[in-house]
């Protein structure tokens, strides 16, 4: 008789003692036990059954070696992105006084020259009929919902500047993005950029540059930045920020009056409290830098507005392009982080399911010896 073509029928309740409570038949391969029901059956009118169990334990162990060699790619990139988003932080943190106080004296000149007779492309408010979106992704994958909420975001801008009878063009940066936009043929976009992995004023410039040739040719009357605010590590928000026009008034319209500013507009949605301008940001209130009301300039006022106006395009993108980076590797690293621990739970899984087979067939083999045995008597 073949010892691999051994079965063990298990009684429904056999005595420890009495070992003649065990007979054995053949038609079953090594690999099938016995259910584990079958031995403990409180109805003893039922016939036992066998419920087969197919081992693979060898694609058990080529299963635990691929996961441990994702756990390993998945604990580098956690440790790579921590290394890299500190210094993201850095940059994101020290470069926010600067931007954000060049936009507080920019309004209070802006607020100055009013009375002036002076003829400012930049901040020409004109009744809106086109808008430019400039998105901001990432490069990879890899970070979590971070493209995905960015890209969401826009749809929904976009959405809105449908209801409002406006058109709209997008300026895509980010590979992502690149992709995504390049896959709905449906969505006009004026340019694609690529992003890099360290932001420079160079790639703020280009973007700037392109983002100028728009607004003053009037072929758009009004430009958003779309980009995911750094936070914290944990946390992130996908913002818009109104980038052009510079306007004190804190509002543009379009041409039936009806304002087409984002509700949750990052900037610009000034306000005055005592007298004084003020930026509202959520239901923080920065005061501006006080200028006096008899201030003079001892150069021509269009000669500075062209030379900070420049200036405060680029820090405004370069700081999109910053804070955008930063909230990508804070994503990527809680992303990895969480792929690694889930790795090593699934590891611990299956490690237990390997070793539990793996008992099993040697107690099978165990059972088909005996059995064998026993037949040969």
């Amino acid at each position: 008789m073949s010892c691999s073509n051994l079965t063990m029928w298990v009684s429904s309740k056999p005595s420890l003692a009495d070992t003649s409570s065990l007979s054995f038949r053949s038609s079953v391969s090594p690999f099938q036990l016995p259910s584990p029901n079958s031995a403990i059956n409180n109805n003893p009118s039922r016939s036992p059954s066998v419920t087969p169990i197919h081992c693979g334990l060898r694609e058990l162990r080529d299963r635990i070696e691929s996961v441990k060699s994702t756990q390993k790619i998945t604990e580098a990139m956690k440790l790579v992105a921590a290394a890299k988003v500190r210094r993201a932080q850095e940059a994101v943190v020290n470069g926010r006084p600067f931007s954000e106080t060049l936009v507080e004296v920019l309004y209070n000149i802006n607020e100055q020259l009013q009375t002036e007779d002076i003829d400012v492309p930049l901040t020409k408010v004109r009744p809106v009929k086109k808008v430019a979106l400039v998105v901001i992704t990432g490069d990879r994958g890899l970070c979590g919902g971070f493209n995905n909420n960015i890209l969401k975001k826009a749809e929904r801008r976009i959405a809105e500047l449908k209801d409002l009878a406006l058109d709209y063009t997008i300026i895509s940066v980010g590979k992502k993005g690149n992709s995504y936009f390049l896959r709905r043929p449906n969505i006009p976009v004026d340019k694609f950029l690529q992003g890099g992995n360290l932001p420079t004023a160079k790639e703020a410039q280009t973007i700037a540059d392109d983002v100028f040739s728009l607004f003053v040719s009037e072929e758009v009357d009004k430009v958003e930045l779309l980009y995911t605010k750094f936070v914290s590590l944990v946390k992130s928000d996908p913002v818009i920020h109104t980038l052009l026009p510079l306007s004190p008034k804190g509002e543009i319209c379009d041409l039936n009056g009806n304002c087409v500013d984002a509700a949750e507009d990052e900037f610009f949605r000034l306000t005055t409290k005592e007298g004084k301008l003020t930026v509202e940001r959520d239901v923080v209130r920065t005061k501006t830098v006080d200028f006096s009301p008899i201030l003079q300039f001892e150069q021509d006022p269009a000669q500075i507005l062209d030379a900070l106006l420049p200036l405060y395009l680029n820090s405004q993108v370069l700081r999109a392009l910053q804070e955008s980076l930063a909230s990508e590797l804070a994503a990527r690293m809680s992303a990895m982080s969480n792929a690694t621990d889930n790795a090593s739970e699934l590891k611990k899984s299956l490690s237990m399911k390997y070793n539990r087979q793996r008992q099993a067939k040697i107690t099978g083999e165990i059972l088909e010896i005996v059995a064998g045995a026993d037949a040969l008597v």
